[in-house]
């Protein structure tokens, strides 16, 4: 093989495209951000489960069963129980085309019981769109009332309508409402990737315009703790939580009556002329009024998707690289290699 054959060869080497597993990597690096030398542990890598989300499945369907119950109200059998006839009267008689009352109420029920209950899908995202589909309805139809009206008083024969919608379809909306609210959801469970590396712990989230990226070093960890719920032990998924000195992991909440006990309470100021009666009720006044205005700052441990291995199935695997790596990154384990080191050296020179 003469030596400019060689030559070519080794330039189409050169350009070859790199292999599959080589372009995973490069990927991997610029995902997550890693430094030079850095590199993901072997099963470094994990998501929240595709169920660890399932109550905002399960929500989805619900708000389409309310749409499907309004869509075809049932009929009950005349040998039906009575609170049966009672709900579907109470459906037929408020399920107005023009001002569907019972759909509102039912929706605002809802709405207000999910947001209670403080659960996985009690956030504000959420809540903002129950209400927007709860009251979508009377926006329709204020927007009809307005529209008939200009009409009356309009000398031109042309239609306004801000809403090109002349009355509400139950299925076709929660139809669509349940493509889009799976859709969100399944999109807002897979922007959440986390890393265990050589060097650090990776949480990324990344959902639409909101990006977020913490590294947390081995050395700074205080506490790893797992936590499995009942629905988890069952659906095999676990939430890995990372604490440190400085407080991630955890969050301060404040348990009380906001108004300050500290200040003077109106009505209770004590004079001169005051009887004994009159102080020892306004004193006890003034002890009740603390009681109830007493507030105290508890802390808590934070399962926010962002900062925690949020149901992960992989857990116990995570569990063991957390606990090894920031057992070898640890100052016990560094002072234990410089001890082991001098003991070596000092045999080596006996």
């Amino acid at each position: 093989m003469s030596d400019e054959e060689t030559v070519q060869e080794l330039a189409e080497e050169t350009v070859k495209e790199p292999e599959p597993e080589a372009k995973a990597n490069n990927a991997s690096r610029d995902k997550y951000r890693l430094i030079t030398g850095e590199e993901i542990l072997e099963n470094g890598e994990a998501r929240p489960s595709t169920l660890a989300f399932l109550g905002m499945y399960v929500l989805g369907a619900l708000v389409f069963g309310v749409h499907l119950l309004f869509n075809n109200p049932p009929t009950p059998a005349d040998d039906a129980a009575f609170l049966t006839k009672l709900a579907a009267n109470i459906i037929e008689w408020t399920n107005w085309d023009s001002l569907p009352l019972g759909f509102v109420f039912i929706m605002c029920f809802i709405t207000w019981a999910n947001r209670m209950m403080n659960i996985s899908t009690s956030g504000k995202w959420v809540t903002m769109a129950l209400l927007f589909i709860t009251f979508l309805p009377i926006v329709i139809s204020v927007d009809n009332l307005i529209s008939n009206i200009v009409n009356v008083f309009s000398s031109s024969d042309t239609t306004y309508n801000f809403i090109p919608i002349d009355n509400y379809n139950f299925f076709i909306s929660g139809l669509l409402f349940l493509i889009a609210f799976w859709g969100f959801t399944f999109k807002y469970q897979r922007s959440f990737s986390y890393a265990v590396t050589t060097n650090a712990i990776i949480f990324q989230h990344a959902f639409l315009l909101s990006r977020s990226h913490r590294r947390i070093l081995f050395d700074r960890i205080s506490e790893v703790m797992v936590e499995r719920t009942p629905m988890g032990t069952m659906l095999g998924y676990a939430t890995v939580t990372i604490m440190t000195d400085s407080g991630v992991g955890l969050v301060e909440e404040s348990v009380g009556v906001s108004a300050g006990a500290g200040g003077n309470v109106p009505g209770t100021s004590s004079s001169s002329e005051d009887g004994v009666a009159a102080k020892a009720s306004k004193g006890l006044f003034k002890s009740m009024f603390a009681f109830m205005s007493y507030q105290r700052t508890t802390r808590r441990v934070d399962h926010d998707p962002r900062h925690c291995f949020y149901k992960i199935r992989k857990w116990e695997d995570i569990k063991m690289m957390l606990n090894e790596m920031h057992r070898k990154h640890s100052q016990s384990n560094m002072l234990e290699d410089i001890k082991t080191a001098l003991s070596n050296e000092q045999n080596r020179e006996g």
